[in-house]
């Protein structure tokens, strides 16, 4: 736990750089060739308007393992330990009860395999959505310290198509994913946004859900539905910027204000914190800890919304 408060303080720098790999798989049917295809594309022009962010989209004839491969061989070249690493997968996988894959043109691309070329990029923040049907079956593979991993399905047995990348994207473009008005969606608030918007579909439908979402950071394997303090799921996650949005872009850009910034972020950041540990805390300790961040923090928005 150490170790992960330690990287928490120290990663959230407003200059480090974002990289983005989308990649949309065969959709088998021209409906969900054109569904994947279309999310992909919007995801590309969503996370293009963010600071310093590095984009690789891969749909259609060019989501090919190759490419997909060479991506990433290339940010493990260019990107730095402060940098961040996000992967979306959309499409059809496969799991056999050992790997998982995503079905792409071509050579399919295999859970262990996607696992070795994230091993290789320095980042040291790494998320993984993968929205996928059998998603669930990668996250065995993927799971890392310092990694954030979300599937659509709870398990790779899960097989039929999922509509979470559809609630995924909209999470992106809908302002009210950002529960906290912080101007930053985070990968914990577009869970939470997406799930809830799959679990509302298969209600409306009246239809059995045949997806259930779930995220897993704490780098054991343990995956939750409802990330919380309480099972000690999604600290990493809600500290993990995926967009930002608003106010928050242009001041990201603004020289003078980064620092600020920097400091705003690592003060949530030692908020949440103290929220995980809350339990393990004395009751005072615990409010005049908090109340000394909520004040600092206070007077930190102060000088940005100057």
């Amino acid at each position: 736990m150490r170790k992960l408060l330690l990287l928490l303080s120290s990663v959230l720098s407003v200059n480090a750089a974002t990289y983005y790999v989308t990649v949309a798989g065969l959709g088998g049917e021209p409906d969900f060739d054109l569904h994947f295809s279309t999310w992909a594309k919007e995801i590309d022009k969503l996370v293009k308007s963010g600071p310093d962010a590095h984009v690789d989209t891969f749909y259609g004839p060019e989501a090919t393992r190759a490419h997909v491969q060479g991506a990433l061989a290339r940010i493990a070249k260019e990107a730095k330990p402060d940098d961040a690493l996000v992967v979306m997968l959309i499409g059809h996988g496969s799991f056999d009860g050992v790997d998982y894959k995503i079905n792409l043109p071509g050579p399919d691309l295999s859970a262990s395999e996607l696992a070795a070329l994230l091993d290789r990029v320095p980042a040291t923040r790494q998320l993984v959505v993968n929205m996928t049907s059998a998603s669930g079956g990668s996250r065995a593979m993927l799971q890392k310290a310092n990694r954030v991993i979300i599937t659509a399905t709870k398990s790779g047995f899960e097989k039929n198509a999922t509509v979470f990348a559809r609630y995924w994207v909209e999470a992106l473009r809908d302002p009210a994913a950002d529960t906290d008005k912080n101007d930053v969606i985070s990968a914990l608030e577009a869970f939470r946004y997406a799930e809830q918007k799959t679990a509302k579909f298969y209600e409306t439908q009246k239809r059995l859900a045949t997806e259930h979402p779930s995220l897993a950071d704490t780098g054991n394997g343990e995956a939750v539905r409802a990330p919380s303090p309480e099972n000690g799921v999604g600290l990493l996650a809600n500290r993990f910027p995926l967009l930002r949005i608003g106010a928050s872009q242009t001041v990201a850009n603004t020289p003078e204000k980064q620092k600020l910034l920097a400091h705003k972020e690592d003060l949530e950041g030692q908020i949440d914190q103290l929220k995980y540990q809350k339990a393990s805390l004395a009751v005072e300790v615990y409010r005049t800890r908090l109340n000394a961040l909520l004040l600092e923090l206070a007077r930190t928005q102060a000088e940005l919304d100057k």
